[in-house]
């Protein structure tokens, strides 16, 4: 509020005060009381601080009390602005509504209770809006659509004030409200009336998860023999595909997400899986529903046919033809390792987002790799609108919880409960044996110790810079890769040259114990070029291998001879192939040469073997050179998974890596 003060004579003014000039307004000319125009000019300033001809601006809770004041004055107050500063006694009323497909929240001031000031009583109302941007601001008043204000209804905002900001919000700019919020929106008019709108009765059960109970209807080509909680799964995508509700499979990887999601396809389908698992999911698909006909459009000779059932295809191709996909009506869409359109501004997440189906299904084991706005790039695949915009998103959800909020992280569980399901492997496959990890620590050699002091003396100063420059903290571990490089081969880094290293060493010597106990063993690396290193130690150490990388040209074959009883037992792969979409429960030790802080690519290559079918406990063994900034690595993986436990699971909200987190690893390191 702005308040103007200024002397007039007359009412209504015949002469007034301008900047202390006497203006008569006509022709009639009253004599000026020069001692009384002092003495409320003085009065003025004493009691209120207000200067005579001056502007003063005021908060709300502050204007209100000087109008209380005010009218207690014996001066005389001019200009409609005093009627949109009155304060109103009682309780603002909610009336909340389900209209056209939008919810419509309006307040109504309680009958009956006048204002501080002697004005007519009539009925008073504030919109649904104003109450919720006063509640999120902290603010104790609302102005009413009339004029004036009344208190916040603290008691009911504090009890449902957060869902509905959440619906309110994600209507803003549509027509309606989006599907996937429909659910809480039941949920919301049977907690306040008992009563939930017809068009909104059927997420009742999606609220209140009773396809827990239910029994799937399995097709009748359907040849699997499915786990307990695996026919729940079922049941709990076939509820969600009859609500047309977009779902997230994330259980953990090995419980068989894949065979799950062939008992639910219905109609014409389009499944999009990275190229690496395209073979194995069609011969699951011939083998679980041997009467869908399935298309692979895939290769240099791939043709689109009309008739099939099933069209399986590359995230590859649905990035460079993204129009082949579009204007189909699809039944089902499926996205496996979803995890691959985490980035919005992707193109392959874009061409993603544009599909359309009544179902829509993500399969992720690892739904948050990095940051929390891979979810939104998830379910706004899934369930659009659900989320927000993205920039709402990360105001609202994401920095918030990386700061530590764990109400908001709580909140953000709750609205996700009804699209995820996630089961993990020690609480639904008793039977798998024990996944046991075991850090092998490698000491480096006196001129490798050389090389990566060096190294890390020189990119430190480089890394430090860019961070302080405001460089994003992506970038700041992209240029870490020459340190990490130097704890793994010499050879790696550019000019340099040795025959072994004091790291695959390490892994030499603990493959020729594990073998000689009758152990099969994978070993990981995202470098093929370390790979490459590798294979002639393998070689002089005379122990048999295979190989798979993105140049591999038939998979399977080397995933069956490897299964083979007396196969290879040892298999080197490139973290990027082989990290996902394979089943290797022959091996039982898996190696990790190069650890990284994001968790999921460690869980992704353990679980390669640590899947059903598996009887063996599973050694997990990252690599670590001793006294490097691997150890640092090590200690973030932990801090991803405590920020995936916000999103999906139980725990606290920890942030996610920081550039304080990086400049603390870089100075101890």
């Amino acid at each position: 509020m702005v308040v103007h003060t200024g002397l007039v004579y007359g009412d209504p003014p015949i002469a007034r005060l301008v900047e202390g000039v006497f203006r008569p307004t006509g022709s009639l000319v009253p004599i000026r009381q020069l001692d009384q125009e002092r003495r409320l000019k003085d009065e003025l300033w004493r009691q209120w601080g207000l200067e005579l001809y001056q502007s003063q601006y005021y908060k709300t809770e502050e204007a209100l009390k000087l109008m209380e004041q005010l009218s207690q004055w014996k001066g005389r107050r001019r200009g409609d602005g005093f009627q949109q500063f009155q304060r109103y006694a009682g309780q603002l009323k909610p009336k909340i509504q389900w209209q056209d497909g939008r919810l419509d929240l309006s307040w109504t001031l309680e009958e009956g209770l006048g204002s501080t000031f002697d004005v007519e009583r009539e009925p008073k109302m504030a919109s649904g809006t104003a109450v919720l941007q006063a509640w999120e601001e902290k603010q104790s008043l609302v102005p009413l659509l009339e004029g004036g204000f009344a208190s916040l209804p603290h008691d009911w905002m504090q009890r449902y004030g957060s869902i509905v900001a959440d619906l309110l919000h994600a209507q803003e700019g549509r027509e309606t409200l989006p599907r996937a919020l429909q659910a809480q929106a039941a949920q919301l008019f049977e907690e306040l009336s008992g009563e939930v709108p017809s068009d909104l009765a059927i997420f009742r059960k999606l609220s209140e998860r009773q396809w827990q109970d239910d029994k799937p209807s399995l097709p009748t080509d359907f040849t699997a023999t499915l786990r307990p909680y695996q026919l729940q799964g079922v049941s709990w995508l076939q509820h969600m595909r009859s609500l047309h509700l977009g779902a997230l499979l994330a259980d953990d990887m090995g419980l068989g997400k894949t065979v799950q999601t062939i008992a639910v396809l219905e109609g014409r389908c389009l499944i999009v899986a990275p190229t690496s698992v395209l073979p194995n999911w069609k011969k699951e698909l011939q083998r679980f529903r041997p009467s869908l006909t399935v298309s692979l459009y895939h290769g240099t000779q791939r043709q689109w046919d009309t008739k099939a059932q099933v069209i399986l295809t590359s995230y590859g191709l649905l990035r460079q033809e993204p129009e082949r996909f579009q204007n189909i009506a699809w039944q089902c869409i499926v996205l496996d390792e979803a995890q691959t359109i985490k980035n919005p501004e992707s193109k392959v997440a874009q061409a993603a987002q544009s599909l359309q189906a009544p179902f829509k299904l993500a399969l992720s084991g690892t739904p948050v790799e990095n940051r929390l706005d891979d979810l939104w790039s998830l379910f706004a695949f899934l369930n659009p609108g659900l989320l927000g915009t993205r920039k709402d998103f990360r105001e609202r959800w994401s920095r918030p919880i990386e700061e530590g909020a764990e109400a908001v992280a709580q909140r953000l569980r709750q609205m996700l409960k009804p699209f995820v399901l996630r089961r993990l492997k020690q609480e639904v496959a008793r039977d798998l044996p024990p996944r046991i990890e075991k850090v092998l620590y490698a000491e480096l050699w006196p001129e490798e110790r050389k090389l990566y002091e060096a190294i890390f003396a020189a990119t430190r100063s480089d890394v430090v810079a860019k961070l302080k420059a405001g460089g994003s903290v992506m970038e700041a571990l992209e240029a870490l890769l020459r340190m990490r490089q130097a704890c793994c081969h010499p050879a790696l880094i550019p000019q340099q040259q040795a025959a072994h290293s004091s790291k695959l060493t390490l892994l030499a010597e603990s493959l020729l114990t594990a073998l000689a106990e009758d152990h099969k063993a994978l070993v990981f690396s995202q470098w093929t070029s370390l790979l490459d290193l590798l294979e002639p130690i393998l070689e002089t150490a005379g122990i048999r291998y295979l190989r798979l990388d993105g140049s591999t040209k038939d998979r399977q074959d080397i995933v069956d001879r490897f299964q083979a009883e007396d196969g290879p037992p040892v298999l080197i792969m490139s973290l990027k192939a082989g990290g996902v979409g394979l089943n290797l429960t022959r091996a039982d030790h898996v190696f990790i040469l190069d650890p990284w802080w994001n968790p999921a690519a460690a869980d992704q290559a353990a679980d390669r073997a640590h899947r059903i079918g598996q009887d063996r406990t599973v050694m997990i063994h990252p690599l670590v050179a001793l006294d490097s900034i691997e150890e640092k690595i090590m200690e973030l993986q932990n801090q991803k998974r405590a920020l995936a436990a916000a999103a999906l699971g139980e725990g606290n909200a920890l942030p996610t890596i920081t550039r304080e987190d990086l400049l603390f690893l870089l100075g101890d390191a």
